[in-house]
């Protein structure tokens, strides 16, 4: 089967569409990278993404105006992808969409939200489309994040030792797995969320992010407002827990400041790149994980990776890219296979790594412009994911 994924993180910066040849081989998922393409929102839409997201309020207004922009933006981009990549011979179509809420209270995940209406993707491909995955998942008990732990936990098993598959995107979340043991996983804390909000923040809003880390590189950490993020209590809570920019945003990083007194711009860029590492270092170690594989925007940030490799401290670092996965690629795979699984009637979930109490077939399913006929129902789910190479 060939499919699309479709994602935009909690950076809401770009969408990325990645294909795969997917096929189940007995127990093993075959990968087969058919390539990436992405595109940037608007400015315009972007902005408005921007001014409707925590802590700022909305109107109904406005996120029925999000839904079909968003997914419009998805849909041009997936007829972008099904040609370029695919020969116009998509089969299936899985969209994260465009994460506005996550609803956690008391340690729990209550509800989500993900924008990008796929009756727009539907009728512009003419491909059936799964899309909102998260739910189910929150449904039955889980935090509906990190949902890639399933697709993790298949590619990373039968690695020596404990191998954690790390994804720096907006928020950190990471997955631990165990040889011949148990995955776990969980969202770590900020990845990039603080970086670009404190970019945003010294610069008065002409940047969005700090490109290759040049204002952390030219800043030092500063003690106090370091040790003032670093109470945070989402780093003390167990796992399997979530979180998102409704706790860390622009006015969460404005209020550590106010706290800290005079800090320099630069200096807070190198301060909350510091604290990305440290908490991601932290929950590393709280694992016991040997080896970390990194993937998502983050790793194209040389100064928050070289921070993570001197606060992990000797245990291994490496790409996805060396594992056959691109770091930019790899959650949109992910959602590749995990649309794969609903069309063939398979979980998409690992309750050890969400906290759900079983697992469940994900999302819901749009029709394309033909008469809907779904795969054979998969007999017997798949335990591991091979990536072919060409």
């Amino acid at each position: 089967m060939r499919v699309i994924g479709l994602m935009s993180g909690t950076s809401h910066d770009a969408i990325d569409a990645a294909a795969a040849d997917l096929v189940l081989d007995g127990d093993t998922l075959i990968l087969a990278p058919l390539g990436l393409v992405s595109d940037a929102y608007p400015d315009t839409l972007r902005e408005e993404l921007r001014a409707a997201l925590p802590p700022s309020s909305t109107t109904l207004e406005a996120v029925c105006a999000l839904d079909t922009r968003i997914g419009q933006a998805f849909a041009a981009l997936a007829v972008r992808a099904d040609r370029e990549l695919c020969g116009g011979r998509a089969d299936l179509i899985a969209s994260h969409g465009q994460t506005v809420y996550h609803w956690v209270a008391d340690g729990r995940a209550r509800g989500t939200l993900q924008l990008g209406q796929p009756a727009w993707i539907a009728e512009a491909t003419g491909v059936p489309v799964v899309a909102d995955l998260r739910s189910r998942d929150i449904a039955a008990g889980g935090q509906g994040a990190p949902l890639v732990s399933l697709v993790d936990a298949l590619w990373l098993t039968g690695r020596p030792g404990v191998c954690a598959a790390l994804n720096l995107g907006g928020i950190a979340n990471l997955t631990a797995v165990p040889k011949g043991g148990v995955p776990l996983a969980f969202d770590t804390g900020p990845g990039n969320a603080l970086i670009d909000a404190a970019a945003a923040e010294v610069t008065r809003g002409r940047l969005g992010y700090d490109a290759d880390g040049a204002m952390a590189a030219r800043g030092t950490v500063h003690p106090e407002l370091l040790a003032r993020l670093l109470t945070e209590p989402y780093y003390a809570r167990p796992a399997p827990k979530t979180t998102g920019k409704e706790l860390f945003h622009a006015a969460y990083l404005r209020a550590a400041l106010a706290e800290a007194g005079a800090v320099a711009p630069d200096d807070v860029l190198a301060t909350v790149t510091e604290l990305t590492a440290r908490t991601v270092a932290d929950a590393v170690r709280s694992v016991h994980a040997t080896e970390v594989i990194a993937s998502g925007g983050g790793v194209r940030n040389p100064v928050l990776m070289a921070a993570l490799g001197r606060a992990l401290d000797g245990i291994a670092l490496r790409s996805s890219d060396e594992l056959g996965l691109p770091a930019a690629a790899k959650e949109a795979y992910a959602f590749a296979v995990l649309g794969y699984l609903t069309a063939h009637g398979l979980a998409g979930t690992a309750p050890s790594c969400t906290g759900a109490r079983h697992p469940r077939v994900l999302g819901s399913l749009t029709p394309g412009r033909r008469p809907l006929r779904l795969p054979e129902p998969g007999r017997n789910a798949p335990s591991r994911l091979d990536i072919f190479r060409r």
